[in-house]
């Protein structure tokens, strides 16, 4: 059974980062399931620190969106939206190319908080990345539309 709330058209959902910093890093969203979420991004100069490895920052980008998104596809944006509280992430293993990919499944939703856990691989599937973020189910009145 479904979790989603809102459509998941990924031609939507990938709107949504125009002018943003996904799409600075050409973060993709590429498949979603009854109750996850994947998307992409390539390992290349946008997303390196000075080694030459995907630097650690641009995977939790990758996590938070991916988990922020999700969660938002749960809820009614008329009545709530949800914003991060926190978010960590274990960097298991260097990529220096190619793309890694993001998969956010729930661990948790509640009416006032939501668990996601966002496992990032490489292009041979290895794990790259762990990370979980929870956020929290707040009233749409208190953030404005941009």
């Amino acid at each position: 059974m479904s979790i989603w709330k809102q459509p998941t058209d990924l031609a939507r959902i990938n709107g949504w980062s125009k002018a943003t910093m996904m799409e600075t890093l050409g973060i993709r969203f590429t498949a979603v399931g009854d109750d996850w979420l994947q998307g992409t991004m390539p390992v290349d100069h946008r997303a390196h620190q000075p080694y030459g490895l995907l630097h650690g920052g641009a995977s939790v980008v990758l996590a938070e969106t991916l988990g922020s998104t999700a969660a938002m596809l749960t809820l009614d944006p008329e009545k709530e939206v949800a914003v991060g509280l926190d978010i960590n992430a274990n960097h298991v293993r260097g990529v220096r190319e190619g793309t890694v990919t993001g998969t956010a499944r729930m661990l948790h939703l509640g009416r006032t908080t939501q668990v996601w856990e966002i496992r990032i691989e490489g292009d041979n599937g290895v794990l790259v990345c762990i990370s979980r973020i929870t956020m929290a189910v707040i009233p749409a009145r208190v953030v404005a539309p941009r």
